[in-house]
């Protein structure tokens, strides 16, 4: 039984680390809680509840992770203090050691963060300090589909990984692959539209495997949000190669809500790197993908994960993947220097890359990314686009972003409050001062 009484009139405040995919929970977090009668703390306010959501995709991540907690723990000396994320589930025992917390939450009882507070507020005791279970016994599904201070709104339609690749962490800290139903996405599409909502992003853990739990497929789903009305734009957020359809390529080619926008992780463009890390592909079948996706729609924005620095990445290795990216008409590069995670396969690997080597490595794909990016962009200067507009922080410029993800300044003497969540036509002028958006005047 929940206490509501218990959440009037009390301040939260919010940490969140990672991917999309924490973003989109921890929104859905403070949804839930604003309308049980809780609000978010100013930055000087003490609040009465402290959320961090974590994130454990490498060493340093768990560093930032731990580093956050015990920050918030003294600045909100007498909050209760939750943590939730990968590396609660991952590291639950060790998180709860953290002087200040007073309850961590694994990828299974997150669901019932509501449940937990009721229970330590009104009274109650909060037994074990921690929750946290095997890899086989995560099975909950928490829904979320919530755009928290951004225009977009994030929807989970996927959770877990069945993949295992011998770097990564996330299977075991997320669960194996699991989804709703897409009759329940659709609801909460159409929830979103009443709300105001005009773009959705898509997130999961490995969204292409979507349809394990419900017997339905990801081209399925795709089909059926594409009729809710109201909604504008959708956007796929990482798509692994495999998963990756030429059914699902040419429909979003003719689709007037699924933008030319592509997230698909590379991670090697070695194949004996890639064999390696057990991906499920070979730089061939990554090229012939991103040769289909430019066939069909030769204006859109792709994004490529990239990791560097892996064990058995020699100096050969590196080279092939540089020269293979650099080869490819691709937009940007989101690169990771490899960390070493216990108890995954890769320490097994023999060859371990220097430090020194990761961030040479990493430092030349990422002038690669930036080359790459600006030339995108400079190759539409002067078109006309369609622009959804966010709200500008303050003393920032306007911004939003094109159907192909091309980020769009509007000066303060241009940006109205009006524009913010709306769909304006612009003509795209030259780069803005620091090169990472198109300057435009709506039209």
């Amino acid at each position: 039984m929940i206490d509501t009484s218990a959440f009037q009139g009390k301040t939260v405040a919010y940490a969140t680390l990672g991917c999309k995919l924490n973003f989109s929970e921890t929104s859905t977090f403070g949804k839930m809680l604003q309308e049980l009668g809780m609000r978010q703390a100013g930055i000087s306010e003490q609040a009465d509840l402290v959320l961090v959501n974590t994130c454990s995709v490498t060493d340093v991540a768990d560093h930032k992770s731990r580093q956050i907690i015990r920050r918030l723990a003294r600045k909100h000396p007498n909050a209760f203090v939750v943590v939730t994320g990968c590396y609660a589930q991952l590291d639950a025992e060790n998180v709860a050691k953290i002087e200040g917390v007073d309850l961590v939450l694994g990828a299974n009882e997150k669901a019932n963060l509501i449940q937990y507070l009721s229970d330590a507020w009104s009274g109650s005791i909060v037994s074990p300090k921690y929750f946290s279970v095997k890899t086989k016994d995560i099975k909950s599904f928490a829904p979320s589909c919530s755009r928290g201070n951004r225009t977009r709104y994030f929807l989970k339609v996927q959770d877990g990984c069945d993949y295992f690749c011998t770097y990564c962490t996330i299977p075991f800290a997320r669960g194996f692959s699991r989804n709703p139903s897409i009759e329940s996405l659709i609801a909460q599409a159409q929830q979103a539209v009443v709300e105001g909502g005009r773009e959705i992003v898509l997130t999961g853990v490995n969204i292409g495997d979507f349809g394990k739990t419900t017997g339905e497929h990801f081209i399925d789903l795709v089909k059926a949000l594409d009729t809710v009305e109201g909604i504008c734009r959708y956007r796929i957020s990482s798509l692994e190669p495999d998963l990756l359809t030429d059914e699902l390529i040419d429909f979003c080619a003719k689709s007037k809500t699924f933008m030319p926008h592509f997230h698909i992780p590379l991670q090697s463009g070695s194949d004996t790197v890639l064999s390696l890390m057990r991906r499920h592909y070979d730089t061939a079948l990554f090229a012939e993908k991103i040769d289909r996706i430019k066939t069909a729609m030769p204006s859109a924005f792709i994004g490529v994960d990239v990791m560097v620095g892996c064990r058995g990445e020699t100096l050969e290795c590196f080279q092939e993947t540089y020269r293979f990216l650099e080869s490819l008409p691709v937009s940007q590069l989101h690169v990771f220097p490899y960390s070493e995670r216990p108890g995954t396969a890769a320490l097994r690997i023999p060859f371990v890359v220097s430090e020194r080597d990761k961030k040479e490595r990493s430092h030349m794909l990422l002038s690669l990314s930036d080359e790459k990016t600006k030339a995108f962009y400079a190759a539409h200067i002067g078109k006309e686009a369609e622009v959804l507009f966010e709200k500008a922080p303050r003393g920032k410029a306007m911004h939003g972003f094109t159907r192909n993800y091309i980020r769009v300044e509007l000066s303060p003497a241009l940006a109205k409050p009006s524009y913010d969540n709306q769909l304006l036509t612009v003509r795209l002028g030259d780069f803005n001062h620091d090169k990472t958006a198109l300057q435009a005047i709506i039209l």
